[in-house]
Protein backbone atom coordinates (compact mmCIF):
# COMPACT_ATOMS: atom_id res chain seq x y z
CA UNK A 1 0.00 0.00 0.00
CA UNK A 2 1.27 3.42 -0.83
CA UNK A 3 0.07 6.88 -0.57
CA UNK A 4 1.06 8.44 -4.20
CA UNK A 5 3.53 11.02 -1.95
CA UNK A 6 6.83 10.79 -4.02
CA UNK A 7 9.89 10.26 -2.48
CA UNK A 8 12.81 10.60 -4.69
CA UNK A 9 13.16 10.47 -8.14
CA UNK A 10 15.30 7.37 -9.48
CA UNK A 11 17.68 6.37 -12.43
CA UNK A 12 16.83 3.80 -14.60
CA UNK A 13 20.71 1.71 -14.09
CA UNK A 14 20.36 -0.57 -16.66
CA UNK A 15 17.39 -3.28 -18.07
CA UNK A 16 17.92 -7.08 -18.69
CA UNK A 17 15.21 -8.24 -21.03
CA UNK A 18 14.45 -12.08 -20.98
CA UNK A 19 11.75 -12.80 -23.20
CA UNK A 20 8.67 -10.58 -22.46
CA UNK A 21 10.20 -10.02 -18.84
CA UNK A 22 11.94 -7.39 -17.42
CA UNK A 23 15.06 -7.20 -14.90
CA UNK A 24 15.38 -3.57 -13.87
CA UNK A 25 17.84 -1.90 -11.94
CA UNK A 26 17.25 2.15 -10.32
CA UNK A 27 19.75 4.17 -9.00
CA UNK A 28 18.40 5.61 -5.73
CA UNK A 29 19.43 7.29 -2.42
CA UNK A 30 16.48 7.96 -0.21
CA UNK A 31 14.64 4.98 -0.23
CA UNK A 32 17.34 2.46 0.26
CA UNK A 33 17.77 4.05 3.46
CA UNK A 34 16.24 0.91 5.06
CA UNK A 35 15.94 -1.56 2.21
CA UNK A 36 15.00 -5.02 2.63
CA UNK A 37 14.76 -8.13 0.24
CA UNK A 38 11.25 -8.58 -0.34
CA UNK A 39 10.73 -4.98 -0.07
CA UNK A 40 7.67 -3.29 -1.99
CA UNK A 41 8.73 -0.15 -4.42
CA UNK A 42 6.56 1.80 -6.46
CA UNK A 43 7.88 2.52 -9.95
CA UNK A 44 6.28 5.02 -11.61
CA UNK A 45 2.99 3.46 -9.96
CA UNK A 46 4.04 0.00 -10.19
CA UNK A 47 4.17 -2.29 -7.33
CA UNK A 48 7.08 -4.35 -7.68
CA UNK A 49 9.00 -6.22 -5.46
CA UNK A 50 12.55 -6.10 -4.47
CA UNK A 51 14.95 -8.05 -4.94
CA UNK A 52 18.74 -7.01 -4.99
CA UNK A 53 20.44 -3.84 -3.61
CA UNK A 54 23.44 -2.27 -2.90
CA UNK A 55 24.24 1.11 -1.23
CA UNK A 56 23.34 2.99 -4.64
CA UNK A 57 21.52 0.83 -6.59
CA UNK A 58 18.33 -1.92 -6.60
CA UNK A 59 16.84 -4.59 -8.73
CA UNK A 60 13.32 -5.43 -9.44
CA UNK A 61 11.47 -8.23 -12.03
CA UNK A 62 8.95 -7.14 -14.08
CA UNK A 63 6.24 -9.31 -14.64
CA UNK A 64 5.05 -10.03 -18.45
CA UNK A 65 1.55 -8.57 -17.45
CA UNK A 66 3.08 -5.64 -16.32
CA UNK A 67 5.42 -4.90 -19.22
CA UNK A 68 1.95 -5.18 -21.31
CA UNK A 69 -0.23 -2.78 -18.92
CA UNK A 70 1.93 -0.21 -17.78
CA UNK A 71 4.73 1.90 -19.51
CA UNK A 72 7.37 0.39 -17.72
CA UNK A 73 7.71 -1.10 -20.93
CA UNK A 74 9.50 2.60 -22.39
CA UNK A 75 12.07 2.57 -19.96
CA UNK A 76 15.64 2.75 -20.95
CA UNK A 77 18.78 3.01 -19.30
CA UNK A 78 18.92 6.74 -17.81
CA UNK A 79 14.94 7.34 -18.09
CA UNK A 80 13.74 8.88 -14.41
CA UNK A 81 11.10 7.27 -12.16
CA UNK A 82 9.09 8.25 -9.34
CA UNK A 83 10.17 6.11 -6.44
CA UNK A 84 8.11 5.69 -3.45
CA UNK A 85 8.46 3.07 -0.51
CA UNK A 86 5.64 1.23 1.13
CA UNK A 87 3.64 3.08 3.94
CA UNK A 88 4.92 2.70 7.20
CA UNK A 89 1.50 2.35 9.32
CA UNK A 90 2.59 5.01 12.15
CA UNK A 91 3.88 7.59 9.01
CA UNK A 92 1.97 10.98 7.90
CA UNK A 93 -1.17 9.77 5.18
CA UNK A 94 -0.76 12.94 2.75
CA UNK A 95 -1.97 11.11 -0.15
CA UNK A 96 -4.53 9.05 -0.79
CA UNK A 97 -4.85 5.08 -0.75
CA UNK A 98 -3.04 3.50 -3.35
CA UNK A 99 -2.18 0.04 -4.09
CA UNK A 100 0.45 0.04 -6.93
CA UNK A 101 -1.73 -2.11 -9.25
CA UNK A 102 -1.83 0.40 -12.31
CA UNK A 103 -5.56 0.57 -13.84
CA UNK A 104 -4.30 1.40 -17.42
CA UNK A 105 -2.03 3.76 -19.05
CA UNK A 106 -3.51 7.65 -20.46
CA UNK A 107 -1.98 9.77 -22.77
CA UNK A 108 -1.01 13.37 -22.15
CA UNK A 109 -2.77 15.63 -24.73
CA UNK A 110 -2.51 19.01 -23.36
CA UNK A 111 0.25 20.63 -21.18
CA UNK A 112 -0.14 24.11 -20.38
CA UNK A 113 0.87 26.85 -17.12
CA UNK A 114 -1.14 29.14 -15.93
CA UNK A 115 0.30 31.65 -13.37
CA UNK A 116 2.32 28.94 -10.72
CA UNK A 117 0.23 26.17 -11.70
CA UNK A 118 0.53 23.14 -15.17
CA UNK A 119 -2.35 22.08 -16.15
CA UNK A 120 -2.58 18.34 -18.23
CA UNK A 121 -5.09 16.90 -19.97
CA UNK A 122 -4.83 13.41 -19.82
CA UNK A 123 -6.48 10.95 -22.53
CA UNK A 124 -8.02 7.59 -21.34
CA UNK A 125 -10.30 4.76 -22.16
CA UNK A 126 -14.09 5.80 -21.48
CA UNK A 127 -14.21 2.93 -18.79
CA UNK A 128 -11.19 4.63 -17.04
CA UNK A 129 -12.42 8.21 -17.05
CA UNK A 130 -16.04 7.15 -15.69
CA UNK A 131 -14.20 5.96 -12.51
CA UNK A 132 -13.44 9.66 -12.16
CA UNK A 133 -15.21 12.60 -10.55
CA UNK A 134 -14.59 16.05 -9.88
CA UNK A 135 -12.09 17.32 -6.93
CA UNK A 136 -11.48 12.86 -6.51
CA UNK A 137 -8.08 11.34 -6.36
CA UNK A 138 -6.24 9.81 -9.19
CA UNK A 139 -2.41 8.56 -9.31
CA UNK A 140 -0.63 9.27 -12.21
CA UNK A 141 3.03 7.54 -12.57
CA UNK A 142 2.88 6.97 -8.92
CA UNK A 143 2.05 10.77 -7.74
CA UNK A 144 -1.47 11.07 -5.98
CA UNK A 145 -2.96 14.18 -8.01
CA UNK A 146 -6.46 15.64 -7.99
CA UNK A 147 -9.14 15.83 -10.60
CA UNK A 148 -10.14 19.34 -11.75
CA UNK A 149 -12.17 18.55 -14.79
CA UNK A 150 -13.64 15.34 -16.35
CA UNK A 151 -15.00 14.33 -20.00
CA UNK A 152 -16.14 10.88 -21.98
CA UNK A 153 -12.04 10.22 -22.20
CA UNK A 154 -9.89 12.50 -20.65
CA UNK A 155 -9.53 13.97 -16.99
CA UNK A 156 -7.41 17.12 -16.06
CA UNK A 157 -4.67 17.84 -13.11
CA UNK A 158 -3.22 20.64 -11.90
CA UNK A 159 0.71 20.64 -10.71
CA UNK A 160 2.39 22.94 -8.17
CA UNK A 161 5.79 23.89 -8.62
CA UNK A 162 7.10 21.78 -6.09
CA UNK A 163 5.39 18.70 -8.14
CA UNK A 164 6.60 19.91 -10.70
CA UNK A 165 10.09 19.93 -9.55
CA UNK A 166 9.95 16.19 -6.86
CA UNK A 167 8.44 14.19 -9.74
CA UNK A 168 8.99 13.44 -13.53
CA UNK A 169 5.64 14.21 -14.39
CA UNK A 170 6.98 17.87 -14.68
CA UNK A 171 9.43 16.65 -16.96
CA UNK A 172 6.35 15.20 -19.27
CA UNK A 173 4.87 16.43 -22.68
CA UNK A 174 1.85 16.15 -24.98
CA UNK A 175 2.30 12.87 -26.20
CA UNK A 176 3.98 11.31 -23.68
CA UNK A 177 1.88 7.85 -21.93
CA UNK A 178 1.36 7.77 -17.99
CA UNK A 179 0.38 5.17 -15.74
CA UNK A 180 -3.00 5.78 -14.44
CA UNK A 181 -4.84 4.17 -11.20
CA UNK A 182 -8.08 5.32 -10.47
CA UNK A 183 -9.36 5.99 -6.52
CA UNK A 184 -8.93 2.66 -4.92
CA UNK A 185 -12.30 3.58 -2.57
CA UNK A 186 -13.92 4.29 -5.85
CA UNK A 187 -13.35 1.22 -7.78
CA UNK A 188 -14.76 -0.96 -4.80
CA UNK A 189 -18.00 1.08 -4.82
CA UNK A 190 -18.59 0.90 -8.58
CA UNK A 191 -17.81 -3.05 -8.27
CA UNK A 192 -20.14 -3.18 -5.23
CA UNK A 193 -23.15 -1.22 -7.34
CA UNK A 194 -22.65 -3.24 -10.33
CA UNK A 195 -22.79 -6.73 -9.09
CA UNK A 196 -24.20 -6.51 -5.89
CA UNK A 197 -26.44 -3.21 -6.16
CA UNK A 198 -28.50 -1.17 -3.42
CA UNK A 199 -31.72 -3.01 -2.76
CA UNK A 200 -31.29 -5.79 -4.49
CA UNK A 201 -30.81 -3.46 -7.80
CA UNK A 202 -27.62 -3.27 -9.90
CA UNK A 203 -26.24 0.31 -10.71
CA UNK A 204 -23.91 1.68 -12.92
CA UNK A 205 -21.41 4.59 -11.79
CA UNK A 206 -23.10 7.41 -14.10
CA UNK A 207 -23.40 10.78 -13.79
CA UNK A 208 -26.75 10.95 -13.37
CA UNK A 209 -26.55 8.29 -10.51
CA UNK A 210 -23.84 11.00 -8.47
CA UNK A 211 -25.83 13.65 -8.92
CA UNK A 212 -29.02 11.99 -7.90
CA UNK A 213 -27.02 11.21 -4.77
CA UNK A 214 -25.49 14.12 -3.49
CA UNK A 215 -22.26 13.40 -4.54
CA UNK A 216 -21.49 16.11 -7.87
Amino acid sequence: MFTGIIEEIGTIAGIRRTGPMFEISIHAEKILKDVNLGDSISINGVCLTVTDFTTGRFSVDVMPETVKATNIRELKPGSKVNLERAMAAGGRFGGHFVSGHVDGIGTIVRKERLENAVYYEIQVSEDLASGMIMKGSVTVDGTSLTIFGVTENTFTISLIPHTMAETIIGQKEAGDQVNIECDMIGKYVGHYLRNTGVGGKKQDITKSFLEENGFV
